[in-house]
């Protein structure tokens, strides 16, 4: 189910970049007010990030994960009906408020129901789900936009997160079976108590909220504005956009596939600050250099090569960074991977804007990507700081 999850949330999150070339000639935005629209979104998603995972820690994620999912995709729906620059602005923060739960709350259920030495393959697996559905928004939006309008998409798509949030609420339950063998965090009928003084006075809990920030910057490009880089930027039509899209997204999946064995194997065997640490670190630093290069060399196929495997490589250190906030966060991993994921999408609202500006005024779509191999040099730095054997919580 939260595989699934991890499809729509990203059907419904991309299908906006995918379309937004056609939204923007047909509600006459700039470039500048094309950012705005980006960031709406990315800013109350990120400030719900720790309300949203505190809340569903503390009241259970069958009856939040039906309620937010159900909210974002009425919201996903009316995107639709948006006449003009406001009212998308309006309705992508209203959107962005229900998403901002889901990273939160399926970190929480795994935490719950899986055994330490298996969280990270299932944090693997659910970011892979989202990057594969990606790579399936275009051949779902494209489509749908050229036989019905980019309207009709979105009507669609919300349609889709319905029927999960119904799915969700009749199959999942807050509390494992009792015969069942202890799980990573047990579950009981106490509603957790989250010790935010203390989280907040410890060193490792802001390193890894400012690594998540300076990563974010490359995350949100393909989130936001890479199907317009691709389209206006380097020249691809629609129908190599399909493409030049997805591909990159299939090899985010397979990167957070890959880094969620490999963070579990390599801690198995070399320990917890080889198996998340090393690992983050270094495939930060050379997914900068990819992203440098594409900057740099002209041409649609190198850009295309270099920002594919530019994913691919940063996305292998997802599901150690998730695996870190379980490890470390033990009771209340859904409230620090909402804190990280808060710093996080505060960066991509600083990309977001910042990319629009800078193309407004320099009228070059390179340059923002110089901006963006920087900033996952940061977080590169920063990630080797972590020291994953100090818990941030006490299990008392």
């Amino acid at each position: 189910m939260l595989i699934i999850l991890g499809v729509v949330t990203f059907l419904d999150r991309i299908n906006i970049s995918v379309a937004g070339s056609s939204i923007m000639k047909d509600l006459n935005l700039t470039p500048e007010e094309w950012g705005w629209v980006q960031s709406a979104f990315i800013l109350s998603y990120g400030l719900m990030q720790i309300p949203m995972g505190a809340f569903g820690d503390r009241h259970g994620h069958r009856k939040v994960l039906s309620l937010i999912v159900l909210w974002w995709s009425i919201f996903t729906a009316l995107t639709g009906f948006a006449g003009g620059l406001a009212s998308l602005l309006v309705i992508r923060f209203m959107f962005g408020v229900g998403e901002a739960g889901s990273s939160p709350c399926s970190t929480g259920v795994i935490s719950r129901w899986f055994e330490k030495h298996e969280v990270g393959k299932a944090q693997g697996y659910v970011w892979a789900a989202s990057r594969m559905g990606g790579a399936l928004t275009p051949f779902v939006v494209i489509p749908v936009m050229t036989l019905l309008g980019w309207r009709e998409a979105f009507y669609i798509l919300g349609a889709l997160g319905v029927v999960w949030a119904v799915a969700w609420y009749m199959f999942y339950r807050d509390k494992k079976e009792p015969e069942a063998t202890p799980i990573y965090n047990k579950v009981s009928d106490e509603k957790p108590r989250i010790n935010w003084g203390a989280i907040l006075r410890n060193r490792q809990f802001w390193i890894i909220c400012s690594m998540y920030f300076f990563y974010a910057f490359g995350s949100w490009f393909f989130f936001s504005w890479f199907p317009t880089f691709m389209e206006l930027g380097r020249g691809f039509d629609k129908g190599e956009l399909t493409y030049a899209v997805a591909v990159p997204f299939i090899m985010s999946m397979l990167g957070n596939i890959s880094g969620g064995y490999l963070t579990d194997k390599l801690t198995k065997k070399y320990g917890i600050k080889i198996g998340r640490k090393a690992l983050g670190s270094s495939s930060l630093a050379v997914s900068a250099v990819c992203m440098f290069l594409a900057a740099f060399i002209p041409g649609k196929m190198t850009v295309f090569i270099f920002l594919s495997l530019c994913f691919g490589i940063f996305d292998l250190m997802l599901p150690s960074a998730w695996a870190l906030c379980i490890d470390l966060g033990k009771k209340s991993a859904g409230a620090i991977s909402g804190a990280m994921n808060t710093f996080g999408n505060i960066g991509g609202f600083c990309c977001g804007i910042l990319f629009g500006y800078l193309v407004q005024s320099s009228g070059n779509y390179n340059l923002p990507l110089y901006m963006i191999a920087g900033m996952l040099i940061i977080s590169a730095i920063l990630f080797a700081f972590i020291n994953p054997t100090k818990p941030i919580v006490d299990e008392d």
